[in-house]
């Protein structure tokens, strides 16, 4: 049985999380500690708790593609939906989709470059190197 110490120490659950609760709680991919993000959607330097280094991973800007994409079409689609079935006035459209894109983009954002992240490192990703090196 893995010693019980700081790798699951606050967590549910122990050893590393699936990638799915790293994506949605910010965990780290190796010992499952809430420690991924620094900032709302920016990573930490490192794991506070079992020292991981998250610089040397690179997530890129993929899930900021797929955040536009699919955020948007859900939010146009549903802003057209509410135009045709209630046809309220401009501002209530306004009140209503600017923070709820806000929300989803940065909800969205945290939760895919968690995924990618913890995806990387569950795969032991690295960057490509010839044979001969």
């Amino acid at each position: 049985m893995p010693d019980e110490g700081q790798d699951t120490k606050g967590q549910p659950g122990t050893g590393c999380p699936s990638l799915l609760r790293a994506a949605l709680f910010g965990l780290c991919p190796r010992c499952g500690a809430r420690s991924l993000f620094g900032g709302v959607a920016s990573f930490a330097a490192r794991c506070r708790a079992c020292g991981l280094d998250f610089t040397a991973f690179n997530v890129g800007d993929g899930p900021a593609a797929f955040l536009t994409l699919i955020v948007g079409a859900l939010v146009v689609g549903l802003a057209l939906w509410l135009e045709v079935a209630v046809h309220p006035p401009f501002w209530v459209h306004v009140l209503l989709w600017v923070p709820i894109t806000a929300g989803a983009v940065i909800g969205g954002l945290r939760a895919g470059k968690a995924a990618l992240l913890a995806a990387e490192f569950h795969r032991s990703a690295g960057e490509g190197k010839l044979k001969d090196e």
